[in-house]
């Protein structure tokens, strides 16, 4: 195994490695799990949903929305990292197995091509709210809700931050 600056060197990977992945994941009968999302700025709430997701199977693979998606999808003024540095951050825990970047709003077509036998969403969901919900149905898998109580989030960290500038700021 190699490593550079601490993380597995390849846990970064294609959706094409991801398919491969989950495919030889599901013919070993391991369990393989997908959670995904921005991963702007981690917080503790990130770690928590990662460490319920992972507590699903045997194998986790966390989609990163792409620079342009996370753009559609907050607004203008993000990602505040870009696509690269997120997704070696997600794959930095140590309960992450592999981690890719996608460009959709939605991850429907990476859950079309791996496959798992979960799909894992933050508590901010329900089952019958998440969005990929039918494309995961539709060739028999499951949606699971993962981590703590939504009580943490980018957009409250960014509003403290900024509070805090503008009283600290002459």
């Amino acid at each position: 195994m190699k490593i550079r600056g601490g993380i597995q060197v390849g846990k970064v990977i294609s959706l094409e490695e991801a398919s491969r992945i989950a495919a030889a994941a599901r013919r070993d009968g391991k369990t393989v799990v997908f959670a995904n999302g921005c991963f702007d700025l981690l917080h503790v709430g990130h770690a928590r949903y990662l460490e319920g997701a992972k507590a699903l199977g045997e194998v986790l693979i966390v989609g990163v929305n792409s620079d342009r998606s996370v753009r559609r999808l907050k607004g203008g003024t993000r990602p505040l990292l870009p696509e690269g540095s997120r997704a070696e951050l997600v794959a930095a825990f140590r309960n992450v197995d592999y981690a890719l970047i996608f460009d959709g709003e939605t991850a429907d077509e990476v859950l079309r091509r791996l496959k798992p036998h979960i799909h894992a969403k933050g508590t901010d969901y329900t089952e019958e709210s998440v969005p990929e919900r039918a494309s995961v149905f539709s060739y028999g898998g499951k949606v699971a809700i993962a981590g703590d109580a939504k009580s943490h989030s980018t957009r409250e960290i960014l509003s403290r931050i900024r509070r805090a500038w503008a009283e600290s700021w002459p």
